[in-house]
């Protein structure tokens, strides 16, 4: 059986509360052996860290901010992820960075928790996912001054332009490429094309943007074999090589080669 990672759900969610181990074993048996928890705020970590102690060969978790939990009191919330950080091993920081799409009141406040948890991230020496809807120009420029061989990460939920991936690509960052790879106008047919596999991990942002034939019904880890062969027909290669390079890629990031 091919084997992949799903380096972004939230497994945690209450829309899993339910049917969560049998969510997560039908991901298992379609060869998703791993799964990345990012976190969202304080409010999530409790049932994200129990779900890590359940699975522990399975379920990796991050700690951060999301942005758009990100409000006038943020810094009480960055007090609980620094806390984390400090007392134990975490693979990653996120899901962090800044959004536009919903609500801009806490546009300054988004911008000061992007940068502080980048900086986490390079004193841990550990990745960051980040999330930037509606906001890629203005999050690859709080990103750029921070670049280098010490930052590393996932533009998670990639949509964008061949001029988006490339920057991406200089920054030597990767693209999480999830359930909108197999919608009609998301544009990723002409772009990934042109964008090397080994700049590529698989997604899926469980429970939300599940792929089609699924999309607008809750998105599983299950899924994600479907969304790898979108890729392989859109790159003209085998499934198995999108299952090695991704997996791989996937597992050099969070340090687990």
């Amino acid at each position: 059986m091919l084997e992949f990672i799903d380096t972004h759900a939230h497994l945690y969610d209450e829309q899993f509360k339910k049917d969560r181990k049998n969510s997560i074993q039908n991901a298992i048996n379609e060869g998703v052996n791993k799964f990345f928890l990012p976190n969202v705020d304080s409010e999530t970590i409790e049932e994200m860290l129990v779900l890590e102690n359940q699975y522990p060969e399975n379920c990796f978790a991050l700690m951060g901010l999301h942005p758009c939990s990100v409000k006038q009191d943020f810094e009480k919330e960055l007090d609980v992820v620094e806390k984390y950080l400090s007392q134990r091993k975490f693979v990653a920081i996120g899901e962090i960075g800044t959004d536009l799409h919903w609500d801009k009141t806490f546009w300054e406040q988004q911008k000061e928790a992007f940068t502080i948890q980048i900086q986490w991230a390079k004193k841990y020496k550990i990745p960051i996912i980040i999330h930037c809807r509606a906001s890629f120009q203005e999050t690859v420029e709080l990103l750029a001054p921070h670049a280098g061989e010490d930052l590393k990460g996932i533009f998670h939920c990639f949509g964008g332009s061949e001029n988006s991936a490339k920057t991406i690509m200089e920054l030597g960052f990767l693209m999480g490429i999830g359930g909108v790879v197999t919608y009609k106008k998301s544009g990723l047919d002409t772009v990934l094309p042109n964008v090397p596999l080994e700049y590529l991990v698989l997604e899926t942002d469980s429970p939300y943007l599940a792929p089609v034939p699924y999309r607008g019904k809750r998105n599983e880890s299950s899924y994600i074999p479907i969304i790898a062969q979108k890729l392989s027909d859109i790159k003209g290669i085998t499934l198995e090589e999108v299952s090695k390079k991704t997996t791989e890629n996937a597992l050099r990031l969070f340090q687990m080669l």
